[in-house]
């Protein structure tokens, strides 16, 4: 972990996954993530220590697992507040939710792992407990209520709104939830005047359009690929194996409930776009190109 200062206030430890940091004053510092495990919450507070700061809180971007692994050792260890918004507070309480809401039922052991599951912290809604200094946008798609952090230094952490070109490029199909609110926090961060863009996978950036343009390419692509597929009526189980063998990738028991997620996510938004329709056949639901 390397920490880096980016703003007169704002720092970020560069890490698998990007912790911000803001001072709010000479002592006290937000934490924005903590990264994927209770190791990372560790190194988080050694890097603060050693810098003679107190955490006074910490905020995350949203509640998956990679990016509150680390607040359980930190709210153990220093009491501090920890502050999220809407749906991803539920998810963060009660981790067992992620793993359930991605299988559709209740998750075998297997999946009840730290990859999909950090331990419970307790948290408090975000809106009117932000320090001076900060600001929160909701950006969802990638989660239900996912948050990007603006500081008064003009940078921007951006959570998952965007991943960097060469984590898509070993996962092509980057979890969403929702299609269309994905491109519509796109249309949003394209707006946006910044100093710094901070996604946490990835390197910092001063511009953020050539990110949003190449993602919405590779959603584009991904539409594509799922309307070939279902030139014939496919179930969803078929559709899956030909994105992974497609791109050769290798299926296991958490990459199958999150391509599937973003997958069933994918045909919800070409169902709603008119370009898909279903039919059961068989007792299977088949899913099929519509024919313009």
């Amino acid at each position: 972990m390397n920490l880096k200062q980016i703003g007169k206030n704002t720092y970020v430890i560069e890490n698998r996954t990007n912790i911000g940091l803001y001072l709010v004053n000479d002592q006290d510092v937000y934490i924005i993530d903590t990264g994927n495990d209770k190791d990372a919450g560790k190194k988080i507070l050694q890097i603060i220590a050693s810098q003679g700061w107190h955490v006074k809180g910490i905020i995350n971007t949203h509640s998956h697992a990679d990016h509150i692994g680390g607040n359980a050792v930190i709210q153990e260890r220093t009491h501090c507040e920890i502050l999220t918004h809407g749906m991803e507070r539920c998810f963060t309480e009660y981790p067992i939710f992620e793993p359930t809401f991605l299988y559709g039922g209740f998750p075998f052991s297997k999946l009840q792992n730290k990859f999909l599951m950090a331990k419970p912290t307790v948290t408090r809604e975000i809106q009117d407990h932000l320090p001076e200094g900060l600001s929160y946008h909701v950006c969802p798609g990638h989660s239900f209520d996912m948050i990007c952090i603006q500081t008064d230094d003009d940078v921007y952490f951006l959570g998952d709104s965007v991943l960097d070109k060469e984590t898509i490029g070993k996962y092509p199909y980057f979890f969403l939830y929702d299609v269309q609110a994905f491109l519509d926090t796109l249309d949003f961060l394209d707006t946006l005047q910044g100093s710094f863009f901070v996604p946490s996978h990835g390197k910092i950036v001063e511009d953020i359009h050539d990110l949003t343009r190449f993602h919405r390419q590779q959603i584009q692509m991904i539409c594509d690929e799922i309307l070939t597929i279902c030139e014939k009526g496919m179930t969803m189980e078929e559709i899956l194996q030909q994105m992974f063998q497609k791109h050769q990738l290798t299926m296991n028991e958490n990459q199958y409930v999150l391509v599937g997620s973003t997958l069933r996510s994918y045909l919800s938004y070409l169902w709603n776009q008119e370009l898909l329709t279903y039919e059961f056949i068989d007792d299977f639901m088949r899913w099929k190109r519509i024919k313009l």
